[in-house]
């Protein structure tokens, strides 16, 4: 076992290292992402493992995996740096009045033309604030807030549980609708399809993007053949190619359907509404002036409307 406290070693660059080695697949990888070279990044895991007394990642193969202890650091990793990167930007938050950066997380409900009219009219201000957006899904949405890595979370579903410490207010609702491209069987459909008929075809399916647990799945069929994709984009890319079928948000669809791109053949499942909201964390020291702004703008009923509702 190394002299060396593992507090010594444990530093925010280690911790960096780390996920960089997961990320780039290999020592040799991350060592040349880096600009090291291999024999160092690997002596500096070692002195690691050597003051933890354990193995982080299995040498038994090419890539780099970690083991149990070493996934264990990895989480407890980001989400130290995480809170490092927040408490930085309260310290310079509480200086200036300005965040230093303000990171939404976006759900992919979210109608993306009004997200960036925000975003040009947040920016036009030239505010010391770097803008950054997030692409999340499902309860991934609100995930990215719980874990600081998002200040303000757009579009999180009424599934989610808000954690105290967080606040939400209503976002507005979207109305979900069956839809398939016209050469697709189902397409000729002229009585109201039942669950049997639809989970003989493949359903289009949005991969949930939060990072740990099992995520929300909504709208699937026991049995039913599923093509999943990352995004509400490539759903609908895929629905319009025949892939596959499912529910799409009416606005995203809405001209695909006026176009006739895509048909809405009778369903007898319940018609899909859900509604969503929008959050933040509390905090015990000043709001920013960004958060003041973004919360500002969606104060107007208006706005949210044009943020779930508004025609693509």
């Amino acid at each position: 076992m190394s002299d060396l406290h593992p507090r010594h070693v444990l530093t925010p660059d280690a911790l960096a290292m780390l996920q960089c080695i997961i990320e780039c697949g290999s020592f040799a990888a991350a060592a040349r992402s880096m600009g090291m070279v291999p024999s160092a990044l690997t002596y500096r895991v070692r002195q690691i493992e050597d003051s933890l007394d354990v193995l982080l990642f299995d040498r038994s193969s090419r890539q780099a995996r970690a083991t149990e202890a070493g996934q264990e650091l990895l989480k407890e990793g980001r989400r130290l740096l995480a809170e490092l990167d927040a408490v930085a930007n309260r310290v310079k938050r509480v200086a200036t009045g300005w965040e230093p950066s303000f990171t939404l997380a976006v759900d992919g409900i979210i109608n993306r033309q009004t997200l960036f009219e925000l975003c040009e009219a947040f920016l036009a201000q030239a505010p010391p604030t770097r803008l950054r957006l997030r692409d999340e899904v499902l309860s991934g949405t609100l995930e990215a807030l719980n874990s600081g890595q998002a200040d303000l979370a757009l579009g999180v579903v009424a599934e989610s549980v808000i954690a105290a410490g967080f606040e939400a207010l209503p976002l507005g609702s979207q109305r979900f609708i069956f839809a398939v491209a016209p050469h697709h069987p189902l397409a000729r459909a002229t009585t109201p399809l039942d669950d049997d008929a639809i989970a003989r075809h493949r359903a289009v399916a949005v991969a949930d993007s939060a990072p740990r647990g099992n995520g929300l799945t909504i709208g699937l069929l026991a049995g039913q053949d599923v093509f999943t994709v990352p995004n509400l984009r490539d759903k609908l890319e895929a629905q319009l190619r025949g892939i596959g079928v499912g529910f799409l948000p009416e606005h995203m669809a809405r001209p695909y359907i006026d176009s006739g791109q895509l048909v809405t053949p009778p369903v007898i499942r319940q018609e899909r509404v859900f509604n969503v909201s929008y959050a933040w964390r509390r905090s015990a020291t000043p709001q920013g002036r960004a958060m003041a702004w973004w919360q500002g703008r969606l104060a107007d009923p208006i706005t949210r409307m044009a943020l779930v509702d508004r025609p693509a």
